[in-house]
């Protein structure tokens, strides 16, 4: 209750009373041999797949988060290359929307490789719904639950034809 008397809920993880804020997360894309590295995520909905990444920590540049993030989920350290795209999403315009419509989060996509002699495994300490890895064939991309379902489009499309924003996406 708030002094008014009304009645404040305020989603997971936002302090009663705070404004609205804009989680920064960074996403590495790692391609060897046409395919693309990614995160399985299952519980009690349906598997789905993701690029290995997360939010920045206080202080944390975007290289600095993917590095730690990419320990965490996928067991090794990456090469942070250049930037790929970026992409916002707001959960309110999305088919999530009733689950986390609060939720805003900007996305900093780089292209990533594993580091000399380091080979991907699951640590147990990524995210909570993260139950494993795998290696995507990324020409079958677009039939998988990828999110960002516009990333099977984005890098099957010719590199000169990528854009760099790709907008409110999911």
């Amino acid at each position: 209750m708030t002094s008014d008397g009304s009645d404040v809920t305020n989603p997971p993880g936002i302090r009663l009373g705070a404004p609205p804020t804009i989680r920064v997360a960074s996403k590495a894309i790692i391609v060897r041999d046409g395919r693309l590295l990614v995160t399985v995520n299952s519980g009690d909905f349906p598997t789905f797949y993701l690029c290995p990444g997360g939010g920045h920590e206080h202080g944390e540049d975007a290289y600095v988060a993917l590095r730690r993030e990419c320990r965490e989920e996928i067991g090794c350290d990456v090469v942070v290359g250049e930037l790929a795209f970026v992409r916002d999403y707001i959960a309110a315009d999305h088919e999530f929307a009733d689950q986390d419509g609060w939720v805003h989060q900007l996305e900093v996509y780089f292209f990533c490789s594993l580091a000399p002699g380091a080979e991907p495994r699951v640590t147990g300490n990524g995210d909570r719904w993260q139950t494993g890895i795998a290696w995507i064939a990324v020409d079958d991309l677009v039939d998988e639950p990828l999110w960002p379902k516009a990333l099977a489009t984005w890098l099957t499309t010719p590199e000169a034809d990528r854009p760099g924003y790709l907008g409110n996406v999911n």
